[in-house]
């Protein structure tokens, strides 16, 4: 089975890309194929609004957008992690859930899995919006949401590593990613 992680951080090695790859752990302990997704080192353009994906099914824009639509087709279950950007999802991540308009016809993603993980920089830094936000593109896509001990993961870091001296999330990142695991293994029964 086949799982894909998008990590949303512009900042190479972002505490949400570090709780990511521990959401992604049990993938990888279970032999799934695992591809992970980092919008720190890809460029996604903005939707330009132009509408031709309705005429021709296909988007306009040439960039790395096109690996990733075939990768919503590839998978069986998916991980979305962001940093808290006033109060919301990353520009960069934002982009790529606008351009899956361009394939929402389709709907590569139905029936699928998914997850998500937010971090901000205080306790009020937004982080159940950017999940709430997720959250609401996953459902408007037909996947599946799956939480960890709670709703998803939140938490709360500032420099780059600092999430790695808090044992708690990233057990809790483990555990969303063994629940989005044993739910998409139960689908595929």
């Amino acid at each position: 089975m086949n799982v894909i992680g998008i990590s949303g951080t512009p900042r190479k090695k972002g505490n949400s890309e570090l709780l990511l790859r521990y959401a992604l752990k049990p993938f990888e302990n279970n032999a799934w194929n695992v591809k992970i997704f980092l919008l720190s080192e890809l460029e996604i353009k903005p939707c330009n609004a132009c509408d031709s994906c309705r005429e021709t099914g296909t988007c306009i824009i040439n960039d790395d957008m096109q690996e990733i639509y075939d990768a919503f087709r590839w998978c069986n279950a998916i991980i979305i992690s962001s940093p808290v950007y006033y109060l919301n999802v990353s520009a960069q991540l934002l982009s790529l859930l606008d351009r899956h308009y361009a394939v929402k016809v389709k709907k590569p993603l139905e029936g699928k899995v998914g997850g998500a993980i937010a971090v901000g920089n205080g306790t009020s830094g937004g982080q159940a919006i950017t999940i709430n936000a997720i959250h609401a593109w996953m459902l408007s896509c037909g996947i599946i949401c799956v939480p960890g001990e709670l709703h998803g993961v939140k938490a709360v870091a500032d420099k780059p590593g600092d999430i790695l001296n808090q044992e708690n999330r990233l057990k809790q990142a483990e555990i969303l990613g063994f629940n989005i695991l044993k739910t998409a293994k139960l689908l595929q029964k």
